[in-house]
């Protein structure tokens, strides 16, 4: 397994950050690769990806939610092997700190050499950069989920 940690503050305050992260369906707005979430029921998720040519489909389940605060997941099924958390640190009334840490499973050379070079790391930091540039401009959430899943 390969890991990955990323961190990123933005500037909205700790629940704007949380909420608009719960919101999955909107992902493919600020995340490379993405091409389609499905929210298939408040802890499952079913995800459309094509990155340098390669699509894949996967569903993630929600195995942790605590609002303002965490959000984990695991893959079932499918063709990728991830699992990871987001978590939410309130700096201030109007900044947070947004931190991703995954662990993936590479498939086939393509893969394998990728994550060598470090195109996953990359890739996951644009995706936290964009997420911010998405949030900054919005000011606001465009929705938000605020069940606890333990």
């Amino acid at each position: 397994m390969s890991q990955v940690e990323e961190s990123i503050e933005v500037g909205v305050p700790v629940h704007t950050a949380y909420n608009q992260w719960t919101q999955f369906e909107t992902f493919p707005e600020f995340m490379s690769g993405v091409e389609r979430i499905e929210q298939r029921s408040d802890t499952l998720t079913h995800w459309v990806t094509k990155v340098d040519g390669v699509s894949k489909e996967f569903d993630a389940e929600i195995t942790e939610q605590i609002p303002d605060e965490r959000v984990a997941w695991t893959t079932v099924g499918g063709e990728a092997k991830q699992a990871g958390a987001v978590t939410f640190h309130h700096l201030d009334e109007s900044r947070t700190k947004v931190m991703l840490q995954m662990e993936f499973q590479p498939e086939g050379l393509a893969e394998t050499v990728g994550d060598k070079l470090g195109f996953v790391k990359r890739q996951t930091k644009g995706d936290l950069e964009r997420f911010k540039k998405y949030i900054e401009s919005r000011g606001l959430e465009t929705g938000g989920w605020r069940g606890t899943v333990v």
